[in-house]
């Protein structure tokens, strides 16, 4: 169904107020314009700086009831009152068979005066057949007269209008070019499309604009700061972050199994199919610090996509109903960044099983497990954990989540890996280095641990205006108390628990 169908449906419907929630302004007012023009009714436009200004068609005659103004025989007319509330008591009173938008006025819904308009010219429509039209980016209706109202949202550009857009700016850059063609090929256009989706056709535009004319070309390099643009245009902040920097597994320390699983599903995530069942999520359970937070990352690296992080630390909110509202919103902008992948951090501290809360946690936890069961959306969650016997059961069990990984301690090589890895990140020399005796000495340490190992060994070694060597890096080992060893119980029954139940990442 197009969009001047279904609006033709509710003007229909006799609904006396209308709701638009929508950044295009322009679009919805030629998309009235076109529904409204061609029949008998009257097309009204108020807006605090313009006042009230009505518009029909030439072909029929043009009366407004009332004495104060001869409307007859005339196409238009501007009545400048910019007042709110006057120009709602002057279309109670002297206004018929017309469509009257408020342009922005979700200010003025505030005022118990104009609510009491509204409901009133709502309840009159019988008589006057007057529909009004709230017309604003963001609309918050009254209880007085919600049961009156309808709500009308303009629909989002599918695949095949983003490539036509696409499409047509580039002919515009060739003719303001000399008629040079946009480099391109099919596959970057077909990504562009697909990030593309869930913007408005004037974002959309103007994203493809930006990267057509910053080089005259359209390539997988102008992906990030495309996602990055959408999702600021999206207006999500606080509760959900945009993650520019992904990881690659290259720069993550063991992963072979949950490596494995993911290359193995991610064809099936970017191009859905019929045949097989799109991968849902993973929870990643383990010991801090052993590079939960960087799979995440790699994941998204791996597929290509962005990567979305849920905060739970800032998705509560002391408002009644504002943390349900926040987990809402969040996971919605999810959809529209789709496809995509949403990192749920340390998820056990924002989905607890107790009513210290009123039952907040609750909610939130149903929010998200509807969400889970009803999103179409490729949307890849990756839930990190460090005690998941705090979770509730019907989070993780099987069709919620596709698998659990256990992260352990890295062994051997995995721990040679990860101190070659910063070091090189630190661009230190690493041919004498003997990775072997690190790993031996470093047992039971943790993927943050070693690294933190690096790190004081180089101040040590800068001080000393020395190159970093083995010796000095075994000396910060031995220094070091390892989480293993402080918390050598706690950590020992949470391995001794995932052994038989969850899967090694590793």
């Amino acid at each position: 169904m197009s969009d001047q169908h279904d609006l033709e449906m509710i003007l229909e419907s006799h609904f006396p107020i209308i709701s638009i929630h929508t950044h295009e302004e322009k679009r919805a007012l030629r998309l009235l314009e076109k529904v409204v023009l061609p029949t008998t009714r009257i097309l009204c436009t108020w807006t605090i700086t313009e006042g009230l200004n009505c518009t029909k068609n030439k072909d029929e005659p043009f009366e407004l009831a009332g004495d104060d103004y001869n409307y007859d025989g005339v196409s238009s007319v501007d009545f400048s009152e910019s007042n709110p509330t006057a120009a709602l008591r002057h279309i109670k009173k002297k206004v018929t068979n017309a469509v009257i938008v408020f342009v922005d006025f979700h200010p003025y819904l505030d005022d118990a005066i104009n609510i009491r308009l509204l409901k009133e010219i709502a309840l009159d429509q019988a008589v006057t057949g007057n529909t009004v039209v709230l017309l604003s980016h963001d609309i918050t209706i009254p209880e007085e007269f919600s049961r009156h109202c309808a709500k009308f949202e303009l629909s989002l550009p599918d695949n095949e209008k983003i490539a036509r857009i696409i499409y047509d700016e580039a002919k515009v850059w060739a003719l303001k070019n000399d008629q040079k063609k946009v480099k391109t090929d099919q596959q970057s256009i077909d990504l562009l499309v697909r990030n593309l989706q869930g913007l408005t056709i004037s974002d959309a535009r103007r994203l493809i604009r930006n990267a057509i004319y910053n080089d005259g070309a359209i390539t997988k390099a102008d992906l990030p700061a495309v996602m990055k643009a959408k999702y600021s245009l999206l207006g999500q902040e606080g509760v959900l972050s945009f993650e520019y920097d992904t990881e690659e597994f290259a720069n993550v320390g063991g992963f072979k199994t949950l490596i494995h699983w993911i290359e193995q599903r991610k064809e099936t995530f970017l191009n859905p199919n019929s045949v097989l069942d799109a991968p849902k999520g993973v929870m990643l359970l383990g010991v801090q610090g052993c590079g939960k937070s960087l799979a995440a990352k790699a994941v998204a690296g791996a597929w290509g996509v962005p990567l979305l992080r849920l905060d739970f630390g800032a998705l509560y909110n002391k408002f009644f109903g504002e943390t349900e509202k926040n987990i809402r919103e969040s996971l919605k902008t999810a959809q529209l960044m789709a496809p995509c992948v949403l990192w749920m951090d340390e998820i056990e501290k924002g989905i607890a099983t107790g009513d210290y809360d009123s039952g907040t946690s609750r909610r939130v936890l149903a929010s998200l497990l509807t969400w889970m069961a009803e999103n179409k959306e490729s949307v890849f969650i990756v839930a990190t954990a460090n005690d998941i016997q705090s979770l509730p059961p019907e989070l993780i069990r099987k069709g919620r989540m596709d698998e659990i990984f256990f992260v352990d301690l890295p062994d051997f090589q995995t721990r040679a890996k990860i101190f070659s890895i910063h070091m090189k990140k630190r661009l230190q020399s690493i041919d004498a280095i003997d990775f072997d005796v690190l790993s031996e000495k470093s047992v039971g340490f943790s993927g943050a641990e070693i690294e933190q190992a690096v790190v004081a060994a180089m101040y040590s070694a800068n001080t000393q205006s020395e190159h970093l060597s083995t010796q000095q890096l075994l000396l910060e080992i031995d220094e070091t108390k390892p989480l293993s060893v402080v918390m050598s119980e706690k950590i020992s029954q949470l391995q001794t628990w995932a052994k038989e139940r969850t899967v090694s990442a590793h």
